[in-house]
């Protein structure tokens, strides 16, 4: 969704709204690093409380800090639905729904305690203060990945398929060797040891006892090593092949986005609209 402000004409809503959602100017630049900064410190104020020695001494203090800055999104919040055309839109957009998810938790905590270390969630919204260090240039580069990954979606959707599969069939077949006499005392807690397996992690609080057993899990582990390397391939395969150039246009890519496949004559780009 493209965010535009409620008001084109100069005034205090179009400047607020280059303040919020603009950073190429100096009260914009200044808006988004503060935005920065009480994001981190709200966040580090979580994760202190915490921990129990901290939140027995400073408890009370890390709480009212907690509240200033859920205070200080609110307040944030409001002014962008405030300033912006379309709230409703902005509101159900994905940046809109996590600065309102930002603010949630400290509320639904008067309810519910343990609701308030979800304010965690805040770190998301870094993401939108990525650009006043100049990050532009990787969003390219993420999109790349994300197109691979999109276009190699119903490959690995195969791939996990037959890896749930191969889980579903071992475990069962471990189940009924071992029994539950050694850990496998049912069949979906045997096929939770053969997906643990497969994957190389190795919890160790099941293991087979028997040589059959013993046969079947060394086979599940040297799979596993085979099956790690799948998805990789299919992946990397999708970005060599979507980062070959196309017949007639340019390798270079545009200063400000980093996007490719610009024609010949092209002298700026066709994201962004900066020089190629």
């Amino acid at each position: 969704m493209k965010i535009q402000p409620r008001n084109f004409n100069p005034g205090w809503e179009n400047t607020l709204y280059r303040i919020i959602f603009e950073s190429d100017t100096r009260s914009g630049r200044a808006f988004d690093i503060g935005l920065f900064f009480a994001i981190i410190l709200s966040v580090l104020a979580v994760m202190l409380d915490s921990v129990r020695a901290i939140h027995a001494v400073h408890g009370e203090l890390l709480l009212g800090v907690e509240w200033f800055f859920t205070g200080l999104f609110i307040v944030e919040y409001l002014a962008r639905l405030l300033v912006v055309r379309q709230p409703l839109a902005y509101a159900f957009s994905l940046l809109g729904i996590i600065d309102f998810l930002s603010i949630v938790p400290t509320l639904v905590a008067l309810g519910f305690a343990g609701s308030r270390y979800l304010l965690v969630i805040r770190t998301l919204r870094l993401l939108r203060v990525f650009r006043i260090f100049k990050l532009g240039r990787f969003v390219g580069e993420g999109e790349f990945i994300v197109t691979a990954l999109r276009a190699s979606r119903f490959k690995i959707l195969v791939f996990l398929s037959a890896v749930f599969t191969l889980a579903v069939v071992m475990g069962t077949l471990m189940y009924v060797v071992e029994g539950g006499s050694n850990g496998f005392t049912s069949i979906p807690k045997s096929i939770y040891w053969a997906i643990v397996t497969v994957t190389t992690v190795g919890y160790g609080d099941i293991s087979p006892h028997t040589v059959p057993g013993q046969t079947l899990a060394s086979l599940l582990m040297i799979l596993g090593y085979a099956i790690i390397a799948v998805p990789t391939g299919i992946v990397s395969a999708q970005m060599s092949s979507s980062a070959a150039p196309t017949p007639g246009y340019k390798l270079a890519r545009c200063t400000a986005c980093q996007a490719e496949g610009h024609r010949p004559e092209a002298a700026f780009c066709w994201h962004c609209g900066g020089p190629v």
